[in-house]
C-alpha cells in the first residue's frame, strides 16, 4: 500500500486510464486508504464544455461533477489497493440520490470529498460531495467496480 497523501496530475494519470479532455481531476490530497480523499478540479472555463454548456452562461454539467467524484474515488481505491491495481479500470455501476444545489462556474476550485461506504471483493460504494469553498455544490452516492483491461 502507498503512503502518498497528495498527487498531481501526472501521478494521476498512472492511476487511472482517463485523460484529457475527460480527466476531471487536477490533484487528489488528504488521502486516508480505505476510508476518504479529496480530489480537486480548478474550473478554467477553458474546458470544451463550456462551449456547448451554455453559451453566454458557463456552467459546469452535473453529470461531469459526478464523474469528478467517481475519478477521485477511483485513485482512492488504487491508492489502497497499491500499485498492482495501477492503470486497471474502474467502470460506474450505479449513481443514487444525486443532488444539485448550486452551478459550477468558471474560476472555481471545485473539491470532491469521497467516502468509501464498503467493499465487497472488486465492487465499490462511496458517497461524494462537491464543494466551492464551504458551499456543497453537488452530492451523490455511487457504486463503481475495479476491472482488468
Amino acid at each position: 500500500m502507498s503512503s502518498e497523501t497528495f498527487l498531481n496530475v501526472d501521478r494521476i494519470k498512472d492511476m487511472i486510464p482517463h485523460r484529457d479532455p475527460f480527466l476531471l481531476i487536477d490533484e487528489v490530497r488528504d488521502i486516508v486508504h480505505g476510508e476518504t480523499c479529496v480530489g480537486v478540479k480548478t474550473v478554467t472555463g477553458e474546458e470544451d464544455f463550456f462551449r456547448g454548456h451554455f453559451p453566454g452562461h458557463p456552467i459546469m454539467p452535473g453529470v461531469l461533477i459526478v464523474e469528478a467524484m467517481a475519478q477521485t474515488a477511483g485513485v482512492l481505491v488504487v491508492a489502497t489497493l497499491g500499485p498492482e491495481a495501477e492503470g486497471k479500470l474502474v467502470y460506474f455501476m450505479t449513481v443514487d440520490d444525486a443532488r444539485f444545489r448550486k452551478p459550477v462556474l468558471p474560476g472555481s476550485i471545485l473539491e470532491l470529498h469521497v467516502q468509501l461506504q464498503r467493499s465487497k471483493r472488486n465492487v465499490y460504494k462511496f458517497t461524494g460531495q462537491a464543494k466551492v469553498g464551504d458551499t456543497v455544490v453537488s452530492e451523490a452516492t455511487f457504486s463503481a467496480m475495479i476491472v482488468d483491461r
